[in-house]
């Protein structure tokens, strides 16, 4: 029986035909916005006769499989004399004079592909076939073109695809056994928890009816598998392709990790990968990707395919380890291996950028490949302040005037173009606006001058100064970002001494993470604290149609004692409450066994109250966060909280709210008896927390919620969700300041927080 298999043009021929290495940091890729441009210019110059995205479609049969390829060729020209021309556009920020005709064999392959089709649909003997190469700066035009006979088309597409059958049959292989095991899959524990059922069902009616969710469930439900389960399901119904969990923390990476495990264990045929951050998972002890280099970028495009293939076929999880050993033994980069993983796995774990942002994200995910994806993105909370950073860009006026300095003599377009930019920050300086609505479209021209005159620098493949790369990705962000630029953005001036920085500062990145996320057939934002709905809705992009869901706790509210002791904790009574504050937490101490962690808005304070706390109970063992730790001093701070047999024998561990300890982490049973938490969590007062301030008031928001007291708030629900994890846990969260005892902090405690007594 034939197999059938839906492949793009695209898509068949870059396998096919990658080939080479990785060559610099520095990427030529234009834009995708920029591509679409120039085509559209080129398409303008077609006459009449000729046409444009012309939709193409044939079946291709080898042995016991059948492809049925499509793709849209950018032009079909039609001269007076009848002759047929296939038209491939493509844009490049290399100079023109280093495109020869055999630069790009998959461009070629890919217009190939075309002519075949066309010349099989209309039984056309010949074919002409047209590359139309543009720089993407210049606006010049290079063409190249070929003849070729009907049976030289079908010889050549014949063998591209044979070349991609045995890839085609493993991909299979592997699907038809995911699809069955997945449907066959029963959840991995005896029992639902209390609430897990409706999530899970409420997940997967989301991907059924192609939907959007914004769910807050509670610590303890056991979030994870509740999202990761029934997206395998739609899975194993065929509902969803492929699967992406979204995350900002290492620690929530794991756990999607094991969860994966666990439903593997329970027979689940699914390949996971996850992504690790270069500068985390390069083999080099300097981060360059460059064939000069590293032997790992080095022909990287010719090993590829077989170290693909190899590690789909002997591994279901492909974590870190796991990719560095292939990437080992096949002498490919790691990270751009995991890459390519992520176009090739039924589920890819990673950090949100890979998805939002603009400057990173995976953008060979076509349109076709999103209608079969979902995105799960957990502790949502966090993207969106993520966002902002991700939407946010930043020019530093010392780098231009550095290069400048340097490239005088040498490089004098490049050092012409960076003083222009030197020039004009410097005179935004004299003229002391430190804030601007508007965008400064000069500035962006002039840096986008920089941008184009280092591009053709870098693309030369030479050796450049690292400050040269540096600066171009800053300066090129800058003029990415400002393409972006509308009224949910502002610009600020920061002037220190004789530096200046210019920010483009996103206030509300809804729009931006509605666009990135367009097109996926759905998309779950959960966490256990998107309170107040509302506010997450707004800023992430929803729409009145989202579905939202909110559940309660599963464990019995008595399992947890909340007291809230009303001393404030304002700046300007810190010093006056030291003491009494002190004296509360050693009373608690003294009534409760157990190891307990202590929850500051910042380090100074929290240090502050640290040296108070140690001189007034000298006996009591105490562990504290350190602002720069290693992932080893985390690992060896949590790993200090054990069970005590000795009630005696406590451990305090004091952090900050915010932090690496106050998400995320799991002290299950004994290891955590007590969360006091200092403050309500306001994010300190600064000139960003105003700017989102006014904006939102200004739009008939709250502003100081937005800025302020919600982001706050926040913090402190993550940090007391540390102490509840499983049914059998209890403790004390006790909660320090005056405010909590406000209506509106208290309407935004969860309700098995409410029954709390109040300190004297």
């Amino acid at each position: 029986m034939t197999q059938i298999i839906k492949i793009a043009v695209r898509t068949l021929v870059e396998y096919t035909f990658r080939s080479g290495s990785i060559e610099t940091g520095f990427r030529t890729a234009s834009s995708l916005h920029e591509g679409t441009k120039i085509h559209q210019k080129i398409q303008k110059t077609y006459r009449e006769t000729d046409q444009k995205e012309v939709y193409l479609k044939t079946e291709v049969t080898v042995d016991d499989l059948t492809f049925q390829i499509d793709g849209r060729c950018d032009g079909l020209l039609i001269d007076e004399d009848g002759v047929i021309t296939i038209d491939e556009i493509k844009s490049t920020s290399m100079p023109l004079e280093k495109v020869t005709e055999e630069t790009h064999p998959v461009h070629w392959a890919q217009a190939i592909l075309y002519a075949y089709i066309y010349a099989k649909d209309h039984d056309l003997t010949e074919m002409h076939i047209q590359l139309t190469y543009v720089q993407v700066r210049t606006g010049e035009e290079k063409r190249f073109q070929r003849i070729m006979e009907r049976e030289e088309l079908e010889s050549f597409v014949l063998d591209v695809v044979s070349r991609y059958a045995s890839y085609a049959r493993l991909r299979l292989a592997l699907k038809e056994k995911r699809n069955a095991s997945a449907k066959a899959l029963a959840f991995p524990f005896k029992e639902y928890r209390q609430g897990q059922r409706k999530l899970a069902g409420s997940v997967y009616k989301t991907i059924r009816e192609k939907k959007t969710l914004f769910a807050k469930a509670s610590t303890g439900i056991g979030k994870t598998i509740s999202t990761i389960f029934p997206a395998v399901k739609a899975v194993g119904e065929g509902h969803v392709e492929r699967i992406f969990y979204l995350t900002a923390k290492t620690i929530t990476r794991t756990a999607a990790e094991e969860a994966f495990r666990l439903l593997q264990k329970s027979k689940l045929e699914i390949v996971v990968v996850t992504i690790t951050a270069k500068e985390k998972i390069c083999f080099q002890d300097r981060v360059k990707c460059d064939k000069t280099e590293c032997p790992f970028a080095d022909g990287y495009y010719d090993r590829i395919n077989g170290a693909i293939s190899d590690i789909m076929e002997h591994e279901k999880m492909l974590t870190r380890p796991v990719i560095e050993k292939y990437a080992r033994k096949h002498m490919v980069c790691p990270f751009e291996f995991s890459l390519d993983l992520a176009y090739a796995a039924d589920a890819v774990i990673c950090d949100y950028n890979y998805m939002f942002d603009p400057r990173v994200s995976l953008q060979r995910i076509f349109e076709e490949d999103k209608k079969r994806t979902v995105l799960l993105v957990d502790e949502a909370h966090n993207l969106v302040d993520r966002a902002r950073e991700m939407y946010s860009a930043t020019i530093v006026k010392s780098h231009f005037l550095d290069l400048y300095r340097l490239y005088k003599k040498d490089l004098k377009e490049i050092a012409k173009t960076a003083k222009k930019v030197n020039d004009h920050l410097l005179e935004k300086k004299k003229q002391n606006q430190m804030l601007e609505k508007s965008l400064d479209d000069k500035l962006v021209q002039v840096v986008d001058a920089f941008v184009f005159k280092a591009e053709e620098e870098l693309a030369k493949g030479e050796e450049v100064d690292e400050l040269l790369l540096e600066t171009y990705f800053e300066a090129n962000a800058f003029v990415k970002i400002a393409r972006l630029y509308d009224q949910r953005f502002t610009s600020y001036l920061t002037v220190t001494g004789s530096e200046v920085e210019l920010k483009l500062f996103c206030l509300d990145p809804s729009a931006q993470l509605k666009q990135m996320g367009k097109g996926f057939r759905s998309k779950v934002f959960f966490s256990a604290t998107l309170t107040p709905a509302g506010y997450y809705m707004n800023l992430l992009g929803g729409k009145e149609d989202d579905y939202v869901l909110s559940i309660p706790s599963p464990f019995d509210r008595e399992n947890i004692d909340v007291m809230i002791q009303p001393l404030s904790t304002r700046y300007r009574d810190r010093e006056r409450t030291v003491e009494p504050m002190v004296q509360f937490i050693s009373q608690i101490l003294q009534k409760r066994a157990g190891n307990f962690l202590v929850f500051f808005p910042s380090y100074q304070y929290m240090r502050t109250v640290y040296e108070q706390f140690i001189t007034l109970t000298p006996d009591v063992k105490t562990i504290v966060q350190d602002g720069g730790m290693t992932e080893e001093q985390r690992e060896a701070f949590l790993e200090a909280f054990q069970e005590n047999e000795n009630p005696l024998d406590r451990l305090v561990g004091f952090a900050v709210l915010g932090g690496i300890f106050s998400e995320g982490i799991d002290l299950k049973g004994e290891r955590l008896q007590g969360v006091i938490i200092v403050g309500v969590g306001l994010p300190q007062i600064g000139l960003e927390r105003n700017i989102i301030k006014d904006y939102f008031q200004a739009i008939g928001q709250n502003g100081y919620d937005y800025s302020y007291v919600y982001p706050g708030m926040n913090k402190v629900l993550q940090a007391g969700g540390r102490l509840i994890r499983t049914e059998s846990d209890h403790g004390i969260i006790a909660l320090i300041d005056d405010r909590f005892l406000q209506p509106k902090y208290q309407a935004m405690l969860p309700y098995e927080w409410q029954h709390f007594t109040v300190g004297e």
